[in-house]
């Protein structure tokens, strides 16, 4: 039997539990997983996600795209100012301007 082929016998639950026991780093009784089963059990869930699953929705997607639809600089920024901090000059005690 073919790789693919095995893929492709994966059902929705197997899939599910394979995460899980990913998550964990046990199987579903409890048993450790050994660093090889973790392997071929990520190999599988990756596998699956590509059959699948959208591009955005496969286990660990990072979205690079989307940062230019982000808010424009210095909207919804605020300033971090550290308890050490004195408040500077022409600021009251609260640490805003005034």
């Amino acid at each position: 039997m073919k790789y693919q082929d095995l893929v492709e016998q994966i059902t929705p639950e197997l899939y599910t539990s394979f995460k899980r026991a990913l998550e964990l780093g046990r199987w579903p009784d409890g048993r450790e997983m050994s660093p090889e089963q973790r392997s071929h059990c990520l190999d599988a869930v990756i596998a699956y996600d590509q059959l699948h699953h959208a591009e955005q929705d496969r286990v660990g997607y990072i979205d690079r795209g989307r940062k230019s639809k982000a808010a424009p600089a210095g909207e919804g920024e605020q300033l971090l100012r550290f308890a050490d901090q004195q408040a500077g000059a022409g600021e009251d005690e609260e640490g805003s301007a005034e």
